[in-house]
């Protein structure tokens, strides 16, 4: 990791941590860097915690948008503690490899590809689809789909903070993306065919771009 060992802890940070390994069994990975700035630590904490545990989505839909975030992002360290749990939890092992590979996955739950097909076109196209959206609103709802926004800038944040840090990866853990190994980009990344999940042509279509 690029930063040194986190010792002596202040009251906060102390305070923080052992709610933080209350919640969560430890005090690991980007919660070293979090705590740097304790005040900011202890929101992350929360806005964590509510994503993973306690949002309006299913714990099979909140591990997939993990992954789809730490894809995008080349995240590999929440890939590899992430990846277990989303099988787990139902999603296919066959199409997360998929995604790991750069490839359009074709998961076998409707909700999953839809989800997919959300958070890849507000990921790589910033906006989405009229179509895409409507879709999501009636599979989710108005709290599931302002949950999802959540949980992918959470989950985004916490893929920028492993890359930008460095926070150690898993040793016993084989590279997960074809295209990244450590913290350096080894091959070009291609460009997904199918990528946004839907045959939309009208991502990011507004009244006032006319």
């Amino acid at each position: 990791m690029r930063l040194g060992p986190l010792t002596d802890l202040s009251p906060k940070q102390q305070e923080i941590s052992d709610r933080i390994t209350a919640r969560r069994g430890g005090t690991r990975g980007p919660f070293l860097v979090w705590l740097r700035s304790p005040e900011l630590c202890e929101k992350v904490e929360a806005l964590g915690a509510y994503c993973r545990f306690e949002s309006s989505l299913p714990l099979r839909l909140t591990e997939l948008s993990l992954l789809i975030a730490a894809r995008h992002f080349d995240a590999q360290y929440s890939w590899n503690a992430h990846i277990d749990k989303a099988v787990e939890a139902g999603v296919s092992r066959a199409a997360i490899e998929r995604l790991a590979r750069d490839e359009a996955p074709q998961f076998e739950a409707k909700d999953e590809q839809l989800l997919y097909a959300f958070a890849t076109q507000v990921l790589e196209e910033h906006f989405v689809a009229d179509a895409t959206f409507a879709e999501a609103l009636a599979a989710f709802g108005e709290n599931g789909v302002v949950d999802i926004i959540g949980c992918l800038g959470n989950f985004s944040m916490l893929s920028m903070l492993l890359n930008t840090f460095q926070v150690d990866l898993q040793a016993d853990r084989e590279p997960p993306y074809p295209d990244i190994r450590g913290y350096a980009r080894v091959a070009p990344r291609p460009r997904r065919s199918g990528a946004s999940g839907t045959g939309e042509e009208n991502v990011g279509s507004r009244p006032d771009s006319k």
